[in-house]
């Protein structure tokens, strides 16, 4: 029996966290330097790094599982590009920072994958030609710190051609101390707050739900945090205008 293609999940129109809110977060921030109790990541490890990958990958392409930035800003010319879901794994903000897009004094939050349900995303294939480059580069973005090496990880995702093998980043195990499980009502205190050099988290979260939205993925959790930023953020502005 033939089966029926299911239907993608039907997104909703209108986003709570508008571009006007998502400009009230910015602010002219210094860079800090690296993460505080964190070691920076030095050529040699991040060669052993890229080393380690290609040895893992072999002769196979390199694909590499897009959930959150990635999506929307790669920062490699990608060759190939495919729907993909992450079985076993779900997107969270759950990374604590107080860099890139925060600091000490207004910590924030970015996206990790954490255990459980599943997690729409993309598959990204690594040009053959300049692929250990990008892969340098890439590493050299999401791999900032000695500390985390672990977080580079292969996870099995499934697409519309079979399964792929994929390289992904802040996949992060069940007793991690890096990230944990954060309740959406604090992670929007944190997301509303905190800016640095790279800009706010809420960017971040505007247009990792944007871009969700823009490719007809509907992530339930992201979609809340955003209404509940939003809402904090309006809460803030009305405050200071008293």
């Amino acid at each position: 029996m033939r089966k029926t293609p299911t239907a993608k999940p039907r997104v909703p129109i209108a986003m709570h966290l508008t571009p006007d809110l998502v400009e009230k977060t910015f602010k002219l921030v210094e860079d800090e330097g690296p993460e505080p109790n964190w070691t920076p990541i030095s050529s040699q490890q991040l060669d052993q790094l890229v080393s380690r990958v290609e040895q893992e990958a072999g002769d196979e392409e390199i694909w590499v599982f897009a959930y959150g930035s990635l999506m929307w800003n790669p920062g490699f010319e990608v060759a190939t590009s495919e729907e993909a879901v992450a079985y076993g794994w779900h997107r969270a903000f759950s990374l604590r920072i107080e860099r890139l897009r925060a600091t000490s004094d207004a910590p924030g939050l970015m996206l990790a994958l954490r255990p459980g349900g599943s997690c729409s995303g993309l598959v990204l294939k690594l040009p053959c030609v300049t692929k250990r480059q990008d892969l340098r580069t890439l590493l050299a973005r999401e791999i900032r710190y000695a500390e985390v090496c672990d977080m580079v990880r292969w996870v099995s995702v499934k697409t519309a051609t079979g399964t792929r093998r994929a390289l992904t980043f802040w996949a992060s195990a069940k007793r991690s101390g890096l990230t944990e499980k954060i309740p959406l009502d604090d992670a929007a205190v944190l997301i509303a707050q905190a800016c640095g050099p790279a800009g706010s988290c809420a960017e971040y979260l505007h247009r990792t739900v944007l871009d969700l939205a823009e490719r007809n993925i509907f992530d339930r959790n992201l979609w809340q945090l955003q209404q509940i930023v939003a809402a904090r953020l309006r809460a803030l502005l009305q405050d200071d205008s008293i």
